[in-house]
């Protein structure tokens, strides 16, 4: 077999604007959520509301980074809350089953 520059065979390779689209959005989406997490930690926004109505940009991020992002509420008490509702530590907001995202809700404020 013959490798050819590290890169997999028949794999198309996007073209760089399209690259650069992805990436600018990905950036957009770090920025929105990093301003979230900000608000959450100030308290200007409900973790709960948060969780009830996802934005976009919380789709893909982790459960308990948005719970540590919450005021007073540090590892140990993220780790509990998300065992409780039986929550892997490294599960998406996008992909919280509807009985998950009650029992957390239900939880709050921690």
């Amino acid at each position: 077999m013959t490798v050819h520059s590290g890169r997999i065979p028949n794999k198309p390779l996007r073209p760089a604007e399209q690259r650069l689209g992805a990436l600018a959005k990905a950036n957009e989406v770090r920025r929105e959520r990093a301003q979230l997490k900000r608000e959450l930690a100030a308290g200007w926004i409900e973790l709960e509301r948060v969780l009830s109505d996802p934005p976009i940009c919380t789709q893909t991020a982790m459960v308990r980074d948005l719970l540590l992002a919450v005021s007073r509420v540090g590892p140990a008490r993220a780790d509990r809350a998300l065992a409780r509702c039986q929550i892997a530590a490294n599960k998406s907001v996008a992909s919280l089953s509807k009985r998950q995202r009650a029992a957390l809700i239900k939880l709050l404020p921690l």
